[in-house]
């Protein structure tokens, strides 16, 4: 699969596929695909909230977490870092008892952990959107998007040296393939497909 033509005429990647999704999801992808994913995120308190959601994405569609963004953003008192890191066990009872969002206690652990490594390297003058983005490839924005999805690798030399330093850290469910979705979704690697209409990294975006 290479990519899909919408309604409005504009080609996309193959994983926006209208034919598979409802209205509303289709919309929800669409937006997320032509605004989001891939567009350089350095924010260490956006990348925080991106690796907790892709740790709870393991295992499940990302569509499913972008249906509960907004309910995760709740019940993660908007993923502050210094409020997610002083979390106790009752918190961990309230967010299992949350339909909202994904009631994984592993999952849920993990992101409390997180957010206490994250809090720790701020107060040792450590910033995370530089941790994370010193593992972006150096050639990322001369090189080639893929010709198509099957040309995309799900784990790369980069993502495997992430997630080995950040375990080395603390961080927890954030192993390689986690790790590459990250560098995908925010923009350290440039995977959408040649053909698709948004613009790439050499295109200035």
């Amino acid at each position: 699969m290479t990519a899909s033509a919408a309604a409005d005429s504009r080609v996309r990647c193959g994983w926006i596929d209208q034919s598979r999704l409802s209205a509303d999801d289709f919309e929800l992808y669409r937006d997320y695909h032509d605004t989001e994913w891939g567009r350089p995120l350095r924010d260490s308190a956006a990348l925080f909230e991106r690796v907790s959601l892709e740790a709870f994405q393991s295992g499940l569609s990302w569509l499913i977490i972008l249906r509960k963004r907004d309910n995760f953003r709740s019940a993660f008192d908007g993923f502050d870092v210094e409020r997610v890191a002083r979390y106790t066990d009752r918190d961990v009872e309230r967010l299992m008892g949350d339909p909202g969002i994904v009631r994984n206690r592993a999952k849920i652990d993990a992101t409390i952990a997180n957010a206490r490594v994250v809090a720790d390297m701020a107060d040792a003058g450590e910033d995370l959107g530089e941790l994370l983005w010193s593992f972006a490839p150096a050639d990322r924005a001369t090189r080639g998007r893929p010709a198509t999805m099957s040309e995309i690798a799900a784990v790369t030399t980069e993502s495997k040296a992430m997630a080995k330093e950040l375990k080395k850290r603390g961080f927890r469910f954030v192993g390689p393939t986690t790790a590459y979705a990250l560098m995908q979704a925010t923009g350290m690697v440039d995977d959408h497909v040649a053909n698709c209409w948004v613009p790439g990294l050499a295109d200035g975006r």
